[in-house]
């Protein structure tokens, strides 16, 4: 009996997690993720990141539903206030959606250096006047922030709700696999 359930376990915890490949996701930056996780297109980039700047990386699995960006934030923190930070970026997430709720945040060391980060999941309501709009859209979240004099740079996943048990263990191991040349 305890050699099938070693086997059990192995066989579950084993093939449960996709395996983390360490992969050069910009310059200077390295991070573990699963090989589904594949560049987006340009296409993609600017759809989900419409912005002047384009992210540093981005990433997305098969069915498009989940992904994961390395981009850097314009905002300054020379002192390195990270007590002060923290406060801002919160604001900043409960003010993009209709309700967040916060399931871990922080401060962690990662590789030596001290990155504020976020776990949540969020609600956008539907629009009712809009027919294709009408559902509320739910999501689950981890994005984290190491502040350097000139710039933030935000790490961030997301996929919907429904699939948070599949990568929340996934994305935790990512993002405490981050590495960065000095």
């Amino acid at each position: 009996m305890p050699k099938s359930l070693i086997f059990l376990c192995v066989f579950v915890f084993g093939f449960s997690q996709s395996k983390l490949v360490k992969t050069k996701v910009a310059e200077g930056i390295t991070v573990s993720m699963p090989s589904e996780l594949t560049p987006m297109t340009p296409d993609d980039i600017v759809q989900r990141y419409p912005s002047v700047r384009a992210p540093l990386a981005a990433y997305t699995n098969r069915n498009r539903t989940a992904d994961f960006s390395i981009n850097t934030s314009a905002t300054q923190w020379p002192d390195g206030n990270t007590e002060l930070a923290q406060k801002f970026f919160k604001a900043g997430i409960t003010n993009l959606f209709d309700r967040v709720d916060f399931i871990d945040q922080g401060v962690k060391v990662i590789d030596k250096r001290n990155f504020i980060f976020f776990e949540f999941e969020s609600r956008v309501n539907g629009n009712r006047m809009k027919e294709a709009e009408q559902s509320a859209v739910f999501r689950y979240t981890y994005i984290q922030y190491l502040l350097k004099k000139d710039r933030a740079i935000v790490f961030s996943f997301s996929c919907p709700r429904d699939q948070k048990n599949e990568w929340q263990p996934i994305v935790h191991a990512m993002m405490t696999s981050v590495k960065l040349k000095p």
